[in-house]
């Protein structure tokens, strides 16, 4: 019989913490799990989901513009950005209900209050109660970085509050060069917004392939929205309703708001780490093995909060790994290899494998194959924005290394050629599959050659 209170006590309920309790407890642990703001975490409540929403938006602007391509007429269409809210808000409530009533169901013992450690077995909740554990899971993911220097200027804000602004403003500057500024830069811009985006990079996304990234910043600047790279704010002044932003160039922008969009820093502030012992890398994130176990036996970390890969499908599988390994009898590791992703930009940017210059580094010699192509839609709904697809190959195996897309629908793209670069597909099995006709993604079956060719002769 146990001594203690709780087989496992998780603090944090996203997304790895709820896949974690509900897991676990499915595996017949007795579960508690605290969280102190609302049960879905980051993604859920102000990150992905709602994103996306906002995302799909912004998109119908295009869909008005390219309809009378092809026979309708629309009068001049009207945004209205509290119903948006107002419906956007009534959606992530219906999440969250999900994701406590999924907890309850599998026999959770919620506690909606902050929660910190106290000892290698032990947990103080805000309200002074202490249970103890045989297991504690760390899993409150990450917060936007915020500069200390401007966090107390009203109309300087982070990501969080983009969900809740009262009215849409008329301007905005975006400040940062990840998928979190461009993907708010091109959906604010999407609802009527003047937007300019400064980045104090010399090109977008880094991390990215960058031919890319370069083709969504030219993307992004022919649709309007301003771009500034190689520069950054040197001070913030605000006036009444308006913000002037001075850049280290000397020149200034002004706006309604400044979004800062300078990256996210795991939320271990006033977690009692230091109290069990628990040891931490320089910017703050637990460290952990290949298991999630951290310093202290018996407490393990999932999710943003290590700064392994800040993704909320990896957090998830993570949190799932870890139930089935400690309470499952099954071990698993998860693989942080071959992860696709999407920057939900608009144009839309999806990844998988390795982008051109990481492939340099891990193979001798690769071959490119690229397509770029107006899409049929676009030939009568007149867009001019072409469509990029860039396939890498290692020129020995010819396995394929790298899929990139730049285009309508990319992020559904890199999902499903996920599977097949982690499967090893070739590029002969690639040209093997017969496509589907029209489609855009029959192209990845029919990109032919010659290639170029990279690298060592």
């Amino acid at each position: 019989m146990s001594t203690h209170d709780y087989d496992l006590f998780v603090i944090g309920g996203g997304s790895g913490g709820v896949r974690a309790a509900r897991i676990a407890a499915g595996h017949g642990a007795r579960v508690a799990i605290a969280e102190a703001d609302r049960f879905g975490g980051t993604c859920v409540i102000r990150g992905c989901v709602p994103k996306k929403l906002l995302v799909y938006a912004s998109r119908f602007s295009d869909e008005f513009h390219d309809a009378a391509g092809f026979g309708w007429q629309i009068g001049a269409p009207r945004f209205d950005w509290p119903t948006l809210i107002t419906n956007k808000d009534r959606e992530i409530a219906r999440l969250e209900g999900l994701y406590a009533e999924g907890l309850e169901k599998a026999g959770v013992t919620l506690y909606r209050q902050r929660a910190q450690l106290s000892g290698a077995q032990a947990v103080r909740l805000a309200d002074g109660y202490n249970v103890s554990a045989a297991h504690i899971l760390i899993a409150t993911g990450g917060v936007p970085r915020r500069d200390p220097e401007w966090a107390a200027h009203p109309r300087v804000i982070v990501s969080d509050d983009m969900f809740a602004l009262p009215a849409l403003p008329q301007r905005l500057i975006v400040v940062g060069g990840g998928y979190i500024a461009v993907e708010f830069a091109c959906l604010m811009h999407g609802l009527g917004v003047q937007t300019t985006l400064v980045h104090r990079g010399p090109e977008l996304l880094r991390g990215f392939d960058q031919e890319l990234a370069a083709a969504l910043r030219e993307a992004m600047e022919a649709r309007g929205i301003g771009v500034r790279l190689g520069v950054r704010p040197a001070a913030f002044a605000s006036q009444d309703d308006r913000l002037s932003v001075r850049l280290d160039d000397g020149s200034v922008l002004e706006a309604d708001y400044a979004l800062l969009a300078i990256g996210r820093e795991p939320a271990t502030a006033g977690l009692g780490l230091d109290t069990a012992g628990v040891a931490v890398k320089a910017g703050g994130a637990i460290e952990v093995d290949a298991a999630s176990r951290t310093s202290v036996p018996g407490i393990y970390a999932v999710g943003d909060v290590t700064d392994r890969v800040n993704l909320t499908p990896v957090a998830i599988r993570e949190g799932h790994a870890f139930a089935d390994t400690v309470f499952g009898g099954r071990p698993v590791t998860v693989d942080h290899a071959l992860i696709p992703t999407a920057v939900f930009s608009t144009p839309e940017l999806g990844t998988v494998g390795l982008g051109e210059a990481q492939a340099l580094a891990a193979h001798p010699r690769i071959e490119i194959y690229r397509a770029r192509f107006r899409p049929l839609k676009a030939t009568l709904g007149g867009s001019p924005e072409r469509t990029l697809l860039k396939l890498i190959v290692d020129a020995d195996t010819q396995r394929v290394l790298g899929a990139h897309m730049l285009g309508p629908d990319a992020g559904e793209m890199a999902q499903l050629l996920g599977i097949a670069l982690r499967m090893g597909a070739t590029k002969a099995d690639f040209d093997a599959t017969m496509a589907v006709h029209p489609t855009l993604a029959e192209e990845w079956v029919t990109l032919r050659g010659p290639p170029q060719r990279v690298g060592n002769a």
